[in-house]
């Protein structure tokens, strides 16, 4: 199929190779889509972050996603789709993830489920496993462009492997210049946090919290998550050690700052970088990465950060600072 439409702006590597900016007009999405069908990777935005996104029945197109982002191929992907009845066709669905999915979908939870044998879903998409994690986003430009483009697109977050995740499509390009096709700009990211990730073993289980409080999914269901089993490799996608990761090394739950350090805070504290004055944990998440990666832009050396309670949002950015300051490879 070939693209028409000319993008606003693009960006060139050392290498010569183009990333495109598209727009969120009908023409920038045209061009996404056109993307998507020639096997590219195309960065969208989700109401999380903006996810890496290829066509999950290509091999040689999912495959560039692990090469862009040097992911290891044993951790598996999430595929997004458009609706509930598209998420059907790839996954098994018993009456407790029927029971999420209505009360949750879309929006920022990722459901890992049986993969339907005819699904037509590239075996590097689910690592080689016989479940799949799949979800159905509620960001407006992400959903026009699944819906148009009729099929499950894979898409984890767009940056390279182990390093924080984009809330906007500059950060993307930061990252994943000239080794993507295109990104797709809709803004900044609402919530800022990767979806929280719920499996089933079989009864349901809190693989990764995230954007969605796991208390709302414990209340829908009106019994509380089990924990994730523990297992020598990722069962699901967001369950490596170190991972969110800056430059600088972290100190966590520190109340104020010592010598060498810059203070990330939380709440009524002298700090250098605050994630919400007031601790509100919707904006506190909504600021997490993208506080980080302006600290990361300032070559700082040491972050502290402040304590974080630990319910509601704040358990899941609990999860991504102590993946963020965990001991790296």
């Amino acid at each position: 199929m070939e693209n028409t439409h000319q993008p606003e702006r693009s960006v060139t590597t050392m290498t010569k190779s183009i990333t495109q900016i598209l727009t969120a007009r009908d023409s920038g999405i045209d061009s996404a889509l056109n993307f998507l069908s020639d096997g590219c990777l195309v960065a969208f935005p989700t109401e999380t972050v903006y996810g890496l996104g290829a066509d999950a029945r290509n091999d040689i197109a999912v495959a560039k996603i692990f090469e862009a982002k040097g992911r290891p191929r044993f951790n598996p992907l999430i595929i997004h789709v458009a609706s509930t009845e598209a998420a059907r066709k790839i996954a098994m669905f018993d009456g407790t993830a029927d029971r999420l999915a209505a009360a949750f979908w879309p929006g920022p939870l990722t459901l890992v489920l049986p993969l339907r044998k005819s699904a037509g879903i590239s075996p590097l998409v689910s690592a080689g496993l016989p479940t799949v994690a799949v979800r159905v986003p509620a960001q407006p430009l992400a959903h026009k462009l699944l819906n148009r483009f009729n099929g499950p697109v894979a898409a984890p977050s767009a940056n390279l492997s182990g390093k924080i995740s984009p809330t906007s499509a500059d950060h993307v390009i930061h990252g994943l210049s000239g080794k993507i096709a295109a990104v797709l700009d809709g803004g900044t990211c609402d919530v800022g946090l990767e979806s929280t990730i719920i499996g089933f073993a079989p009864d349901p289980v809190l693989l990764r919290p995230g954007g969605l409080p796991a208390e709302a999914i414990e209340t829908c269901l009106g019994t509380p998550l089990g924990a994730a089993p523990v297992s020598a490799a990722p069962i699901s996608p967001g369950q490596l050690a170190s991972h969110y990761a800056p430059d600088a090394l972290m100190r966590l739950n520190a109340p104020k700052r010592i010598t060498g350090e810059v203070l990330l805070g939380f709440g009524n504290v002298e700090c250098d970088l605050n994630l919400s004055p007031s601790g509100d944990m919707v904006e506190a998440a909504a600021n997490l990465f993208h506080h980080l990666r302006a600290l990361d832009e300032q070559k700082v050396q040491r972050i502290a950060v402040s304590p974080i309670p630990n319910h509601g949002l704040g358990r899941a950015i609990n999860d991504r600072l102590q993946r963020a300051a965990a001991p790296r490879n």
